[in-house]
């Protein structure tokens, strides 16, 4: 079976078109279906909360292209843009894009960044977690608000403060086995290490796990691991085993 993965991008996103890729294919070395991947994107640049006001707007219409291709699941790439609007926006986002899908005849499963890590982490039995984020702080606090609204306690956060969306991207993944050790883990039940699916991490996530003995997950994990939920299909891949189970 050959399934198509539609995405939502923000225009200088990079980092979505290769992560979320990279865990479904080795997916396909384990077990038979087969993937092919297709975007649509939104003008933004700069990560401040303005501009990716702007860049929300731009959503339903990439959301009627993905439609015209008949994609079998549609994910929005951008955690921060649907955080920044309000709390429970992921809800309200889902639903009008789906709405577009309905109304281009052909009826899409919708996943969201954001909503896809809140998912996540109650998979994961998530009581307390500490975060890793590029943003600058102000937009950082609304990360933890919102992940607080949803129930979900953030002990600590990091903000690397890095406003330009093309250099969240070319940060190196490996730097996070350094960064993550700032935090203080005690009574964490999971570490998310990546609160962006534009800041890299994959590479990044077993090793870390492996050092801090409790699960570590990231957005774009979340991401694929909600987008495989909604296919209907197994939620496993060769990086990770059973995406989500905390065992990478």
């Amino acid at each position: 079976m050959k399934y198509r993965i539609g995405q939502i991008v923000p225009s200088s996103n990079i980092t979505m078109e290769t992560e979320i890729p990279a865990i479904f294919r080795a997916r396909e070395t384990i077990l038979p279906e087969r993937f092919t991947f297709h975007s649509s994107r939104m003008r933004m640049k700069k990560v401040t909360k303005e501009e990716l006001e702007a860049m929300d707007g731009m959503s339903l219409k990439c959301a009627q292209e993905l439609s015209d291709a008949q994609v079998d699941v549609m994910g929005y790439a951008c955690l921060v843009a649907i955080m920044s609007m309000g709390r429970g926006y992921h809800c309200v986002s889902e639903v009008n894009l789906h709405q577009e899908t309905v109304a281009n005849d052909f009826p899409t499963p919708i996943v969201t960044s954001a909503g896809a890590l809140i998912n996540g982490l109650k998979v994961l039995g998530a009581k307390q977690i500490s975060i890793i984020t590029p943003y600058m702080r102000p937009l950082t606090d609304m990360v933890v608000d919102y992940i607080e609204h949803q129930g979900i306690k953030v002990k600590e956060s990091i903000a690397l403060e890095i406003p330009d969306n093309l250099e969240v991207a070319a940060q190196n993944p490996m730097n996070l086995l350094e960064i993550y050790k700032q935090l203080d883990l005690t009574d964490v039940d999971v570490l998310v290490v990546s609160a962006c699916v534009q800041m890299p991490s994959l590479e990044a996530i077993d090793l870390i796990q492996a050092e801090c003995g409790i699960p570590v997950t990231s957005a774009a994990v979340c991401t694929t691991y909600e987008m495989m939920k909604k296919l209907g299909i197994p939620a496993k891949s060769s990086i990770g085993g059973e995406l989500l189970s905390g065992k990478y």
